[in-house]
């Protein structure tokens, strides 16, 4: 059983909260395992699958109120429901929206408590009539990122916290630990994070049967991209194929000309976001500053587009070139699964991810927001990682003021005034930081 983040996530959510909750997330990512898992821990556990019981879709349609619904559940189920003790799993949900809208009914009787979840939940329900907000919380599932594949590697947490100090007081790693980090973050490039490929590599420490995960994986994407509209299902496929070559290009930015010679963003918009939706890409988009807020600053139709897993992203490229990764081959573009890799795990950590360009100051790989701040992102993954001319003009323009940035290769730790060089795994330990007050109140006395 691989260990998730996720498991612990839901743990704290039902002991602290009433509220439904709704796992979202790309096909494969392990969303449906990690509540089976988690339901073990109540007296009941219900689960109802709309994909494989199709005819329930219609008795939760046309049900009224949740009384109704609980009588429907209680004729489903083979064992009565455990008043406070019983977990209901709805998945696939993207089958029957209703049962979403019915949900704020259901946590407001308050018998029992509710999970949900399904595929392309980013897609399919971005017209739900009725979301239930104030009833049900929303938690996005991605592939394991680096930290949840060395623990399953085993790796131990003595390791992992020997290795957060470091970056947190930025000091050097152990060189041994350090070269073992290192081979761990290769082999991460070539299996990825999707949970199918991970514990596959674990039982068997066959790559062939890895990559026969991966392309299976592949294949379903492809198949969910073949049964979306018409109209727009050619387009998507062609993206999703191109994702590959455009990162491997001298400034991975995704040109539209690829895709046609005469292609306009308005005609292909919808299927770029129909892949960002359905959780099979990431795009990071261009800023023309790197000033907070990053958003305001985006530019809509500049853009780099990764994929959702750097395993996957290996698979799609020509085969054999997963030894060559571990071994560390010379004759390998490593740029762009460094970057992918380092994507990933910023959208795993909730951290938005843009890239900055300008034709005065050059490109920085990657701008965030971290704790109200903008730090820049390098990534290297050659020799040259002291070569960065771009964030040097950066770092010293007045305009911008920063304070710190991070160059992400494959040297140890080490300072250098406000640049940190970082081994590139250290990026698993780039978190969130949320510095908004807990209490605020204004003094309102003289004028009440």
């Amino acid at each position: 059983m691989l260990k998730r983040k996720i498991d612990n996530y839901l743990q704290e959510h039902y002991s602290t909260d009433a509220k439904a909750l709704l796992i979202t997330g790309a096909r494969q990512t392990g969303k449906t395992f990690s509540i089976r898992e988690f339901g073990k821990r109540f007296k009941r556990f219900v689960e109802i699958n709309f994909a494989e019981t199709p005819d329930y879709i219609q008795i939760f349609d046309k049900a009224k109120g949740s009384q109704e619904i609980l009588e429907r559940l209680s004729i489903i189920t083979q064992e009565p429901l455990i008043k406070g003790d019983t977990l209901i799993f709805f998945d696939e949900v993207q089958l029957c929206p209703e049962i979403v809208t019915a949900i704020k009914f259901l946590v407001d009787e308050g018998s029992y408590r509710y999970i949900l979840s399904g595929s392309l939940l980013g897609v399919e329900l971005k017209d739900l009539r009725s979301e239930p907000v104030g009833y049900m919380d929303i938690k996005e599932m991605h592939p394991l990122d680096f930290e949840e594949f060395i623990m399953n590697q085993g790796i131990s947490e003595a390791v992992i916290n020997t290795l957060r100090r470091a970056w947190e007081t930025r000091t050097e790693v152990d060189p041994f630990i350090h070269s073992k980090m290192m081979e761990l973050f290769r082999l991460y490039l070539v299996v990825g994070g999707m949970p199918a490929a991970v514990k596959r590599y674990i039982d068997t420490n066959d790559l062939q049967q890895v990559i026969k995960e991966q392309q299976a994986i592949l294949h379903l994407y492809k198949r969910d991209i073949a049964q979306y509209d018409p109209a727009q299902k050619l387009n998507i496929s062609e993206i999703f194929e191109l994702i590959p070559p455009e990162l491997n290009a001298a400034n991975k930015r995704f040109i539209l000309k690829s895709l046609n010679k005469n292609a306009k963003f308005e005609r292909y918009n919808n299927s770029f976001l129909w892949l960002k939706n359905a959780g099979v890409a990431l795009p990071v988009y261009n800023v023309e500053e790197p000033k907070v807020p990053l958003l305001l600053a985006r530019s809509r139709n500049l853009f780099k587009l990764f994929q959702s897993d750097v395993g996957l992203l290996a698979a799609q490229y020509a085969e054999g070139i997963q030894l060559r990764i571990l071994s560390g081959a010379k004759d390998i573009n490593f740029g762009s699964v460094y970057e992918n890799a380092v994507a990933q795990e910023l959208v795993a950590h909730e951290i938005a991810p843009y890239y900055f360009n300008s034709k005065k100051q050059g490109e920085l790989d990657f701008v965030i927001e971290l704790g109200g701040e903008i730090v820049p992102i390098e990534v290297k993954s050659g020799k040259d990682y002291t070569q960065h001319r771009a964030l040097a003009n950066i770092m010293r323009s007045p305009d911008y003021n920063l304070q710190e940035a991070f160059i992400f290769c494959n040297d140890n730790m080490r300072r250098s005034d406000k640049l940190t060089y970082a081994p590139i795994y250290m990026v698993m330990f780039l978190q969130r930081k949320n510095d908004a007050p807990s209490y605020y109140k204004i003094d309102l006395s003289g004028l009440t």
